[in-house]
């Protein structure tokens, strides 16, 4: 059986193993993968020019060291000029697993958290004309703003409420956990079939309608009801 390695077994330090607060705890959730699936609510997926029909649902990745915990500050990246928010519902897993049944599926779930996952529209749009994946416009650094994780335990598992975010005072997007294409067992039932889930997995739900760019100075606000809040400023 092979040991574990030690720290003198690298040739050069290992990167810190990226993680997230847990809201009432001194302990940390260690993140392994990103998740996000792509156009989860009608009106969203009609903004982007795409039919809102219950079509199978699609996934990306962000890398986990692209988080930002429990908010701060987020850097404006550089080679785009046309950055957007996209805030989240998060699901944090506690158990991993494959072709997870849809009715068993909440027995995943750790926690949940808010997040946005902010989008190079620019660099992303011109990787869909030419047919290449999306890396560049979603899985560049601090891509990824999340909250504490709020333990299911403690809150339930949310299928309602409201999902805001404010930029500015200003209300950008709105709409309701309730109008989710796929509900969170369903993602997480499609997705287990493609991927061997793992504790510590993060899955991005899908954004409301109201996407829009942001720029340098910009305070942006987001709650979803009955979970959590997060508060960046775009620097």
């Amino acid at each position: 059986m092979k040991q574990q390695a030690s720290a003198g077994d690298y040739i050069f330090p290992p990167q810190p193993q990226p993680s997230l607060p847990i809201q009432g705890s001194a302990r940390l959730l260690p993140v392994h993968r990103i998740y996000c699936v792509g156009r989860n609510y009608a009106e969203h997926a009609i903004e982007m020019g795409h039919d809102p029909k219950r079509e199978p649902p699609f996934f990306f990745q962000k890398n986990p060291d692209t988080l930002v915990p429990d908010g701060g500050r987020f850097p404006y990246p550089g080679r785009s000029n046309d950055v957007h928010h996209e805030f989240e519902l998060v699901v944090a897993l506690g158990q991993g697993g494959k072709d997870i049944k849809t009715g068993d599926a909440l027995d995943h779930i750790f926690g949940y958290a808010v997040g946005l996952d902010m989008t190079r529209r620019d660099l992303q749009g011109e990787a869909k004309k030419l047919g290449r994946p999306w890396e560049v416009g979603k899985a560049f650094e601090h891509a990824a703003p999340c909250s504490a994780v709020h333990p299911a335990a403690e809150i339930g598992h949310p299928a309602k409420g409201a999902i805001w975010l404010d930029v500015n005072g200003e209300r950008r997007q709105s709409g309701d956990l309730a109008q989710l294409i796929w509900s969170i067992p369903e993602v997480i039932t499609h997705l287990s079939a493609l991927f061997e889930l793992k504790p510590g997995d993060l899955i991005f739900t899908g954004t409301p309608a109201g996407v829009g760019p942001v720029k340098r100075g910009d305070r942006l606000h987001g709650a979803v009801e009955g979970v959590g809040e997060l508060r960046i400023e775009v620097v």
